[in-house]
């Protein structure tokens, strides 16, 4: 106000919250968004039904999948979200536990706000809790070799278990497993496994039951001519990247044709040249083509003769997973091809049920695929979510080493022991630390809660455990009990655990701080604050 005429700066679209009205906005957001995954946390958590504006159906327990499905247009709820899409990339599993631990740490953050506690003191207990956490979570940890399938099939049956796709999670459990050893490296005396060696391919109209694993590759392509064999054992496969036609010439050209003679000596001319572009595949020893462009007719006549199973304009990403597959060379002209550019497999094959060919049998293949089957779209989404989630646990595992015990066990100790440790800081910073131990009791509520137990109950028995010295404890959410998890084998990667404790922290940090937000709208105008 100057002489009693207020300054506008702020243009008229812009809409300014501050103060506690920030705070609350922000406080209310991060609850609402965690109150729209809370119920699928744990193996007796329910699914969630999206629509988006086109219709397409989305129906899914996997938090990561169903915060990117959701709008939101509130600053505070793109920041949670963002915790989600940061978990799922970094580790792969966890998301639902990370948005819920945000949405408990902005509800003690309010309860504390609302008894005086300024912001900053409360981002400090946080912080400080945060990093003891993370020790604490280090020191409960157990040491995993990547030889040791017996514990990786574990950590995928946690991982998988409560999907739609449970019932065949015995199966499934073997096939990731499997499939992440089989492409994992050692580089610098470390497991290095990199997630696109695994490729998942979806084929439509048989039982999930029917899902296997390929040492090789799938490729959605069948063979150009009918008179090609449909199946080629002890495969010798050639992958060309040009065209096995006759292609235009760059510049323009006419020819002046006057007799039926010379039409023929063109043609001649021109199934010369494409005989002499099969003949090179065939006297390379080939006996399988893929060509990630067009063949024309006539060299498609001679490959059949020479009985080559020959696939045409085959994606790039599919010619480069052969390649590492089959251990060959991607040639990019015919006469360039030789025996020694081949790649070898067991059996080449023609499925013509699901339109696909199938490449098995490699020998020490660097990529492989995992085929599922379903009866519907809607379940083969969700089964290759949760093969997607299983394969990133074990290559977490298998990567760093280490892994923890689930069912709430880590988080009810953690909410014990920073309880203890915040009694060691005191001042106002002590109240923020206990509001922060305080939060890790929303994952044993929740998983109480979606089982149909009564989450106090099970909460004070999962304390008396733990301060009975019993550190992994841990809800058995079919039967109620509190159980040795290590025992039960309900264990996950130690990098899951200790991503959705940091950046759920990091990110309720930085929304305690902030006391003034300005929301600039699509058109439209916004009443004006006053003052600025």
């Amino acid at each position: 106000m100057l002489s009693g005429q207020p300054i506008i700066i702020l243009k008229e679209n812009v809409e300014r919250n501050t103060g506690k009205e920030a705070q609350r906005s922000n406080i209310a957001a991060a609850k609402a968004i965690a109150g729209a995954v809370k119920s699928t946390l744990g193996p007796r958590g329910m699914d969630k039904m999206l629509v988006d504006s086109t219709g397409d159906i989305v129906i899914t327990n996997d938090g990561a999948t169903i915060l990117s499905e959701i709008a939101v247009q509130h600053p505070g709820a793109k920041m949670v979200i963002e915790v989600a899409n940061t978990q799922d990339d970094e580790v792969g599993d966890g998301t639902t536990t990370a948005i819920i631990l945000v949405g408990a740490l902005m509800e003690q953050a309010e309860i504390m706000l609302e008894q005086g506690i300024h912001p900053t003191v409360i981002a400090q207990g946080y912080r400080m809790g945060m990093e003891k956490a993370i020790e604490i979570t280090t020191g409960l940890s157990y040491k995993v070799d990547a030889t040791d399938r017996k514990t990786l099939l574990k950590i995928t049956d946690t991982a998988i278990t409560g999907k739609s796709v449970e019932q065949i999670k015995d199966k499934l459990d073997g096939i990731i497993v499997d499939a992440v050893m089989a492409v994992a490296e050692k580089a610098n005396g470390k497991i290095v496994v990199d997630e696109d060696d695994v490729m998942i391919k979806k084929q439509k109209g048989q039982a999930m039951d029917d899902a296997e694993l390929i040492r090789g590759v799938v490729i959605d392509k069948v063979r150009v001519n009918d008179g090609m064999p449909k199946k080629i054992p002890k495969a010798k496969v050639a992958l060309i990247a040009s065209p096995l036609e006759i292609t235009k010439t760059q510049v323009k050209a006419k020819i002046k044709i006057s007799t039926a003679e010379q039409v023929n000596a063109f043609s001649e001319q021109e199934r010369g040249a494409l005989k002499k572009l099969a003949d090179l595949v065939i006297d390379s020893g080939a006996n399988v083509l893929l060509c990630q462009k067009g063949i024309s007719d006539i060299a498609q006549f001679y490959l059949a003769k020479a009985g080559v199973f020959a696939i045409e304009d085959v994606p790039e990403k599919d010619m480069k997973y052969a390649a590492r597959a089959l251990n060959a060379n991607i040639i990019a002209k015919p006469d360039a091809l030789t025996a020694k550019d081949l790649g070898t497999a067991d059996l080449v094959e023609e499925d013509t049920e699901g339109n696909v060919t199938r490449i098995s049998g490699c020998k020490n293949p660097k990529t492989i695929t995992i085929l599922l089957r379903g009866t519907s779209d809607y379940l083969l989404d969700e089964l290759e979510r949760a093969v997607v989630d299983g394969t990133r646990v074990v290559m977490d595992a298998m990567e760093d080493g280490t892994y923890v015990v689930g069912g709430a066990a880590v988080e009810t100790e953690l909410l014990m022991k920073i309880r203890d440790y915040a009694q060691t800081v005191g001042g106002r910073v002590q109240l923020a630390i206990e509001g922060y131990a305080t939060a890790y009791e929303s994952i044993p509520r929740a998983l109480a809660e979606n089982s149909g137990f009564n989450p106090i109950d099970k909460i004070v028995e999962l304390k008396n455990a733990h301060a009975k010295g019993k550190k992994n404890a841990g809800l058995n959410v079919y039967q109620g009990k509190v159980v040795d998890m290590l025992a039960e084998g309900v264990i996950e990667p130690l990098r899951s655990k200790r991503q959705s404790i940091q950046s759920a922290s990091e990110t309720a940090i930085m929304l305690i701080r902030v006391d003034d937000m300005m929301i600039t709208q699509q058109g439209g105008k916004a009443g004006a604050a006053p003052g600025m």
